[in-house]
């Protein structure tokens, strides 16, 4: 065979050799230990928890390294492409705050190693084709879509492993004469690696979160380059992952299976191949058969990355959450370093679990209280402000009218060794906050059942002679225990249990009945502070509202 010649006749149009290509991609400068990651998502337009669970790793290997993280869209397929996918797929990384240090951006690209949108680097994949071809390890295939399906039966019935391989390899050794027949033809064809490898053989790999492996090597001739003249993912990742260094492919364990075809090019090509992190699926408690399953698209609004902004959940409550499923010892490093950033974790794939990670959205919940806990009210005020700018613009309405006055009332019980847990979710803040806007003020007047409608009625109508909004909690308590004797409670909850029979009730019904008419409810922060932001005209005026409606 002449490959020459064949390379020729497949690639006139390609006049750049791959040393010219690697010329322009230089050696990162990078300091030793430094890692090279990448994000490649498809633009189909939906963006999976997936997606940010393996950026994730990929964003703490690189940038704790001292390294590179960038983002490259890989395109390809155009058959799955979707109009703004690449978009949405910016603007989802870009709203988990995941940094990327190069890559493609909505205007182009940031950096020298692009293009990073692998539909504009077709005739850099077909120069390293046309170099496999002129080595005799790639070859046309003119197959067509019956011919593969029927050679395809033909290996069930005879209970063989499918695929292009062997005697179904009818094209592997075809003289050039067929094949310039066909070309003249004008029929379509795909371009094959030629593997030399065989199913008796086995691979040693080590995968940085599998541990060490035995792969069976790979004897099929995949396809390397389609008929559009655009490469399979197994080829273009290959070539890009070389040119721009990746050093860490982090990506989820589906591809395993594929992980042989993916070192049998490396080494064809010549080049080293980078370390393979392949990550757990993520699993989940499926309600109706109490079973482990994975998270669906169809089944599960939670797989979705819109769904966590949609429904308020904070960012590093979910980026949390997250690390908390990949390292084992993050949760512990966490209760030692409350108020440490998360950044600060030393990450590491030796921590990550080999099998699947299961996805508690409780738990999310939980460690989302969390970390709003930690925030300030001003911090806090801005998430919520932009979330219902978004997706509550009534409420932001109210929020955004008096931003100290919000900020006043979230900042009860924030700090300190106890921090109040009232928000889990941006969408809580509304229920949370509602009483404070005459707005959304809907009372519910339900007083404690030891209290009478006339002992409510006299409670609240001496504690206005006495209100002060300028009291402390402590003097505010004092007055709430004044009221108390007076009108028949226990101003001390310990002599009320010890002789019950002597009181009407203690003197958490008498705060009560000044809860629920301040504030509608009968769970509320701090009464007195909440009071001194509401202020004394306010205060009173729900007093007497509560009162007539008695």
């Amino acid at each position: 065979m002449e490959y020459n010649r064949l390379a020729e006749l497949l690639f006139p149009h390609i006049k750049a050799t791959p040393e010219e290509i690697e010329a322009s991609y230089p050696r990162r400068d990078l300091p030793e230990g430094a890692k090279v990651t990448r994000m490649g998502p498809s633009p189909t337009g939906f963006m999976h928890l997936g997606n940010l669970y393996g950026a994730l790793v990929d964003e703490r290997l690189a940038h704790q390294s001292g390294g590179v993280f960038y983002l490259r869209i890989e395109d390809t397929d155009k058959k799955r492409e979707v109009e703004g996918g690449v978009k949405t797929i910016i603007e989802a990384f870009s709203s988990f705050g995941l940094p990327f240090d190069e890559g493609a951006t909505l205007s182009g690209d940031n950096g020298v190693y692009g293009p990073y949108r692998q539909s504009q680097r077709a005739e850099i994949y077909q120069a390293f084709v046309k170099s496999l071809v002129q080595r005799g390890m790639a070859y046309p295939c003119f197959c067509t879509e019956d011919e593969l399906s029927a050679a395809h039966a033909q290996q069930e019935a005879n209970k063989e492993n499918f695929g292009y391989y062997g005697k179904y390899a009818v094209w592997r050794d075809r003289p050039l004469e067929d094949i310039e027949a066909e070309l003249q033809k004008g029929t379509p064809y795909v371009v094959r690696f030629r593997s030399e490898g065989s199913i008796e053989n086995k691979v040693k790999h080590e995968d940085l979160v599998k541990g060490k492996m035995e792969v069976t090597e790979n004897d099929q001739d995949v396809v390397i380059l389609k008929s559009d003249g655009i490469p399979t993912y197994h080829f273009a990742h290959v070539v890009d992952d070389h040119l721009m260094g990746t050093t860490v492919v982090v990506r989820g364990e589906e591809w395993l299976a594929t992980l042989p075809v993916h070192l049998q090019l490396f080494r064809a090509m010549g080049w080293k191949a980078p370390k393979y992190a392949h990550t757990a699926q993520l699993m989940k408690i499926d309600p109706e058969t109490g079973g482990k399953r994975k998270l669906s698209k169809r089944k599960d609004p939670e797989l979705a990355l819109d769904f966590y902004y949609r429904e308020g959940y904070p960012v590093p409550a979910v980026l949390e959450y997250l690390m908390t499923l990949l390292n084992s010892n993050f949760e512990e490093w966490r209760r030692a370093n409350p108020d440490t950033p998360m950044n600060d974790f030393p990450f590491s794939t030796k921590k990550m679990s080999g099998s699947g990670a299961l996805f508690d959205i409780e738990k999310l919940r939980d460690v989302s209280k969390n970390v709003i806990s930690r925030m300030t009210a001003d911090v806090v005020y801005d998430y919520i402000a932009a979330w219902s700018a978004d997706n509550d613009p009534a409420f932001h309405a109210l929020l955004s009218r008096d931003p100290a006055y919000a900020k006043a009332y979230l900042a009860i019980g924030r700090g300190g060794k106890k921090p109040r847990k009232d928000l889990a979710l941006w969408s809580d803040a509304k229920p949370y906050m509602d009483f404070m806007y005459d707005e959304l003020f809907t009372p519910d007047y339900t007083m404690p059942e030891r209290v009478s409608a006339q002992d409510a009625k006299e409670i609240l109508a001496a504690f206005s002679e006495v209100f002060d909004e300028n009291d402390t909690p402590d003097g505010f308590f004092e007055k709430t225990k004044q009221l108390a004797e007076r009108f028949g409670f226990a101003s001390d909850t310990k002599a009320y249990k010890e002789q019950p029979e002597q009181y009407k009730g203690p003197v958490g019904d008498v705060s009560m009945v000044l809860r629920i008419a301040v504030a509608g409810r009968q769970n509320a922060p701090d009464l007195q502070t909440v009071m001194g932001i509401l202020g004394r005209e306010k205060v009173l005026e729900r007093l007497r509202r509560c009162a007539d409606a008695l």
